[in-house]
């Protein structure tokens, strides 16, 4: 029998490459995805979790991308309904830092050369009054509050990699791809499974290399070419304390260094401090959060609340490297964080496409031109289908826009044992899905084994079976936040549970 040719084999799953996968097997071409590791271990789960247009990328002239990521917001937004939600920011205005008269320029153009429709518009805050201000020192009086919406960034990889197989992508985690051969028709793919080390070989007639971090290293050690352009790695991140506020918007902070600092309500109990910006050498999988960069994110959220943020009250830390493209800037806050497509290959040669840079709220945008990119060796019918991803909802997302509530009540009215917690939660992380999951049910002991927090056998073994989580660490950080609520001992128990699932599975 003849060996399958698939028409696309992408190295990396992260947002782009999974984003790209979906596109793809939408438009009916055979698709093969390689991730090194789990899906969104990398980059696509250190982010601040936002689906935003980037104020501060207007001050850099960044109007193309601007334009394009609030475009986004709305479009992603009624895709997926249960994962992204809209999110009131607070702006207080800094006297000595940039004028009331710019930030309220910026914030006119922003609410109007992205089509927003649905989000609402600005306005101007009196924090002497406003309960947006309780929480800040008294020297502030004036703010602009302005919308943008948040994500669960690593479930949004998941659901367009979950989507991409239900189209027919073979989704291959834990695979690291050690070879790339360009024949004369097609790339040869080599790729050796973690678990066992063995290995695999597929035959794709375009190869796009989406490895985020580590694009740079796939050309020059597993495609053996030359790098078309540079990579710039900054390092970006985050700590995580006990809720400073009640309320339920989020502050953007100014800094006199030219950076902002987000400080978002988090798993209802937290709030969520970041992100830096500096360059980063070394393997992008060992980043951590360092003593500096967490000295400086309460330092800055300080200037700003009454009560000072405290090194000793942050209980997690992450960090990720954000692969830009090197334009050359000379701060790292000021390199570019649009995304670039470069190919190479002529004719009928088979095309190598890499992508440099790029951010969550656009990925969506970036897998459509990665198949613009493709075209030439595209059939007819996959051209068509040109923009299709803006209109089908992922995964659990086939429910309004502003449905989250009333899918909350239904869960919970179907299911009372739950409690309303639980409902919320599985209602925000699986959107309609969640009755799959809750299938049978009518009491807490049909869904087996409870771990702590409401995690429920039934709900793992649906997470091992649907979405390729095989640790703890997958459930409770990835494919959930509940690393923050669960103890080592329950953690542990975790671990040892889908270790036995496996066992049995082989």
């Amino acid at each position: 029998m003849q060996e399958k040719v698939f028409d696309l084999a992408i190295i990396g799953g992260g947002v782009n490459g999974c984003g790209i996968a979906r596109d793809a097997a939408g438009r009916g071409l055979s698709t093969i995805l390689f991730e090194q590791n789990d899906l969104a271990s990398a980059t696509s789960s250190a982010s601040t979790k936002l689906i935003h247009g980037g104020l501060r990328y207007l001050e850099y002239y960044e109007f193309r991308l601007v334009r394009e990521a609030l475009m986004e917001r709305e479009v992603l937004w009624k895709l997926a309904p249960h994962i992204i939600r809209p999110l009131r920011f607070v702006l207080p205005h800094h006297a000595g830092l940039r004028p009331a008269w710019m930030l309220r320029l910026g914030l006119f153009l922003y609410d109007h050369i992205g089509g927003r429709k649905l989000l609402p518009a600005t306005r101007r805050l009196d924090l002497r009054h406003d309960p947006a201000g309780r929480p800040l020192k008294g020297g502030y009086a004036t703010a602009f509050e302005y919308s943008d919406c948040w994500v669960e960034d690593a479930r949004l990889v998941v659901l367009n990699a979950r989507d991409a197989a239900e189209r027919g992508a073979a989704i291959h985690p834990r695979t690291r791809v050690i070879g790339a051969e360009r024949r004369t028709d097609h790339w040869l793919v080599t790729a050796e499974r973690r678990s066992d080390g063995a290995r695999m070989t597929a035959k794709a007639r375009m190869l796009v290399n989406a490895a985020g971090p580590w694009v740079a290293d796939v050309l020059a050690g597993i495609v053996r070419e030359k790098a078309p352009a540079g990579v710039r790695l900054v390092q970006g991140s985050h700590i995580v304390l006990p809720k400073l506020f009640d309320h339920d918007r989020c502050y953007i902070f100014q800094n006199s260094d030219g950076r902002i600092v987000f400080a978002i309500p988090y798993e209802h109990d937290f709030t969520l401090i970041g992100t830096t910006d500096r360059d980063y050498r070394g393997d992008p999988a060992a980043v951590r959060a360092s003593e500096e960069e967490i000295g400086y994110l309460c330092a800055a959220a300080s200037e700003y609340f009454a009560k000072p943020v405290r090194r000793e009250d942050v209980v997690w830390t992450y960090s990720g490297v954000r692969p830009l493209y090197d334009d050359g800037a000379s701060k790292a806050q000021e390199a570019t964080r649009d995304y670039v497509l470069k190919r190479e290959g002529e004719g009928n040669e088979p095309f190598l496409l890499s992508v440099f840079g790029g951010k969550i709220t656009t990925y969506r945008r970036l897998a459509e031109a990665v198949l613009d990119k493709l075209a030439p060796q595209l059939p007819e019918a996959a051209r068509a289908k040109a923009g299709w991803t803006a209109g089908a909802p992922l995964p659990g997302g086939d429910f309004p826009h502003d449905g989250y509530d009333a899918l909350t009540r239904r869960i919970a009215g179907e299911h009372p044992y739950l409690g309303g917690g639980i409902a919320a939660r599985l209602a925000r992380a699986y959107g309609t899905r969640a009755f799959a999951i809750l299938e049978g049910a009518r009491a807490m002991a049909d869904l087996g084994r409870q771990f702590g927090a409401g995690l429920s056998e039934r709900e793992v073994d649906y997470l091992m079976r649907e979405e390729w989580a095989m640790t703890a660490e997958d459930v409770l950080w990835r494919r959930s936040k509940l690393g923050l609520r669960l103890t080592r001992e329950e953690a542990a128990a975790l671990d040892d549970f889908m270790a036995a699932r496996l066992r049995q599975a082989a």
